[in-house]
């Protein structure tokens, strides 16, 4: 997926290659992404970029728990409503599925996505796992 090549790539240097590559995904992830999960794409309506992707998030419900994945947004349109829009879908979509909450990881380089999330009432869980050598923070929410 172009988008989260695209909106991540100022981070590049500050992921592990695996890491990296495993955020951002290939041809063959991309498929795994959409046969395991909701994904979910904000188009543009600008005249000069009209249904042109302009962000992306994936969702999975597991019982009474979601998880979120691959959030990502153009830098153009990053500080307007399309994150917002982008997160409030896939929640009301793991809602309609039954879950209570909802989960997702991030790193330490996204500081601007996690400032995003608690905004939107997510907090850390103190959860933190290895992440192709980087460490990933946990963040939940009650739905």
């Amino acid at each position: 997926m172009a988008c989260l090549e695209v909106a991540l790539a100022p981070y590049r240097r500050q992921y592990t290659p695996e890491a990296f590559a495993d955020t951002v995904l290939d041809a063959t992830s991309v498929q795994e992404r959409m046969r395991e999960m909701c994904v979910l794409v904000a188009l543009s309506r600008t005249a000069d970029s009209e249904g042109k992707i302009a962000g992306t998030i994936g969702c999975k419900a597991n019982g009474e728990e979601g998880h979120l994945r691959g959030m990502a947004v153009l830098p153009e349109w990053q500080g307007t409503a399309v994150a917002s829009a982008l997160l409030a879908a896939a929640e009301a979509e793991l809602r309609n599925a039954g879950c209570k909450y909802v989960t997702l990881d991030t790193t330490m380089p996204l500081q601007r996505a996690i400032r995003f999330y608690e905004r939107h009432g997510f907090a850390a869980s103190g959860r933190v796992a290895d992440f192709f050598g980087m460490e990933l923070f946990e963040y939940t929410k009650q739905l």
